[in-house]
């Protein structure tokens, strides 16, 4: 096999990478200006730069004209769905799986942690050199809600048990039982919201979960619970929010807002009972070691023709067609 592999890494640095593709490296460069390394035509599999500009990520899809697998290293792949119009038929798109639930959920339990705990707090406190004590929620015995209950979802629950958690619902798209219990449906989410003191958003985003999180939604979330959101931030209607916190009746940690990056003078900055963090859920040591050791898997998979891992679709006529997820 002679074909190209764009990969964002530099190849000598993954271990495992099987014979036969001829590896180039393109990320795209510091500002998006770095040539293609090779003949786009050429290139059999293209791995999408991570943590770049959107139009250094798609940039190359329009030239692709021959390729087979585009691999992202994201778990969400919406950026990429949206602009498949010219890719060709039979092409298999796949997200990253298995590298971010370590990171990301470690992520969701430390902003879960802070905002029971008042840790914002005790930063503003410490800058101004005073000591603030008081009471605050523990996790311990509150009841949680998961919604979006596939691997990093469960990665989140792994982190939750020892914790002493008093409960733990699960909610995914459709029904299923697990080794831990029930997963309920996308549908039941109204219902299991007044129980919930806490409530973590990691749904992936499509259509169905745009917007999920509106001024019904939080209604019906009960007085002092918590809203922490490591999915995307338009799967939270940022007005709705912003007038439930401003009645003080809920709190919020954000890694991810609507907009995105969240502009400087933007009302969610100063809202009150607010932890932001500037989506840093999936960028951490936790990240490159098991993105190089998916590519060195899926390439070897790619070489002997053998099933692929994580495909969300196969490109149809002119358009996403099969959806794999």
């Amino acid at each position: 096999m002679t074909s190209q592999v764009w990969l964002p890494i530099p190849p000598e640095e993954i271990e495992g990478l099987p014979a036969g593709p001829r590896y180039l490296f393109w990320d795209g460069g510091d500002d998006g200006d770095q040539p293609f390394p090779g003949d786009p035509a050429e290139c059999a599999v293209y791995v999408v730069p991570y943590m770049k500009r959107l139009s250094v990520r798609v940039g190359p899809l329009e030239h692709l004209t021959n390729v087979r697998v585009i691999q992202t290293l994201t778990a969400g792949v919406d950026d990429i769905t949206d602009r498949l119009s010219t890719i060709p038929p039979g092409v298999r798109l796949c997200n990253a799986r298995g590298v971010h639930e370590t990171s990301t959920a470690e992520l969701a339990l430390t902003l879960t942690l802070a905002a029971l705990r008042g840790i914002p707090g005790f930063v503003r406190a410490q800058q101004q050199e005073r000591w603030v004590g008081g009471v605050h929620p523990a996790l311990a015995d509150k009841n949680v809600l998961i919604i979006g209950y596939g691997a990093i979802g469960a990665a989140i629950e792994d982190r939750l048990v020892p914790f002493e958690v008093a409960r733990v619902a699960r909610i995914a798209r459709s029904r299923r039982t697990t080794a831990r219990g029930l997963v309920h449906p996308i549908t039941d989410v109204l219902s299991l919201l007044p129980e919930a003191d806490v409530v973590i958003l990691c749904t992936p985003f499509t259509e169905a979960t745009k917007g999920l999180v509106d001024a019904g939604f939080l209604a019906r979330m009960k007085d002092g619970a918590l809203l922490v959101n490591v999915a995307r931030g338009a799967v939270v209607d940022t007005e709705a929010l912003l007038a439930e916190l401003a009645r003080g009746r809920i709190t919020a940690a954000l890694d991810v807002t609507d907009p995105e990056p969240l502009p400087p003078g933007h009302p969610l900055w100063q809202a009150p009972g607010v932890l932001i963090s500037p989506h840093v859920g999936g960028p951490s040591s936790a990240f490159l070691p098991r993105a190089k050791r998916l590519l060195a898997d899926q390439l070897t998979r790619y070489v002997n023709q053998e099933p692929l891992r994580n495909v969300i679709l196969t490109t149809g006529p002119g358009t996403a067609a099969d959806t794999g997820h």
